[in-house]
């Protein structure tokens, strides 16, 4: 990406859906992390990557510090028993710039961070906090709900789900799902109910459906 800013606000125009057919399953994080208040804007941005071993938060709020503005931190974590940040971390982060948390885990005080407006997608909240011992890289490959996340891909977060496209493939991604929006654009329900009967009948009949 030559400029991540340019980059994150044309990713920010895409439905998640017409993302994931551009870029495939691989891509998608599992429907356990979900955006835990409604409705949530989409965000976008590059990702900073955080590994967080279970009952630790240290190098979240480590990374808090050190994101760049427009960021998305995305947090290898796991641990559904103690949580990554609570109320004052998600407004510190979202003071810096950050544009939201993307967490395999959990985190507290869901009532500060909605009032805030700042997205958080995870598998939950528990109010009891993490530790703050362990030290792990920042910015290392990171494994988040069954995707592997490296320190600059672009991630897509919306109400349907989290993507994470390689940033070798955000050029070429970010095309693809154009050129299906601008093909939706142009298609009324009668066409797309049209062209929709036709395929279907196509597969049942090559499947030796009568009917």
């Amino acid at each position: 990406m030559t400029d991540a800013p340019e980059t994150a606000a044309a990713f920010a125009e895409i439905p998640v859906t017409t993302l994931a057919d551009a870029v495939g399953r691989d891509q998608v994080m599992d429907i356990g992390i979900r955006p835990l208040w409604s409705p949530v804007p989409r965000v976008a941005g590059p990702a900073f990557t955080v590994r967080c071993p279970p009952g630790d938060n240290l190098m979240l709020h480590a990374a808090v510090h050190r994101a760049e503005p427009g960021a998305v931190i995305v947090v290898e974590s796991g641990d559904l028993d103690h949580a990554l940040a609570g109320g004052n971390v998600c407004a510190v982060a979202q003071r810096r710039g950050v544009a939201a948390f993307v967490a395999d885990g959990v985190i507290r005080d869901l009532a500060e961070v909605r009032d805030l407006g700042f997205p958080v997608f995870a598998r939950g909240v528990i109010p009891i906090p993490g530790s703050k011992k362990a030290v792990e890289p920042l910015n290392a490959p990171v494994r988040c709900a069954g995707v592997t996340v490296n320190a600059g891909d672009m991630v897509v977060a919306d109400e349907e789900g989290v993507v994470v496209v390689p940033a070798a493939r955000a050029g070429d991604a970010l095309t693809a799902a154009r050129a299906k929006l601008a093909e939706e654009a142009g298609e009324t329900l009668d066409d797309w109910e049209k062209a929709h009967r036709t395929r279907i009948d196509e597969i049942l009949h090559a499947r030796g459906f009568e009917g």
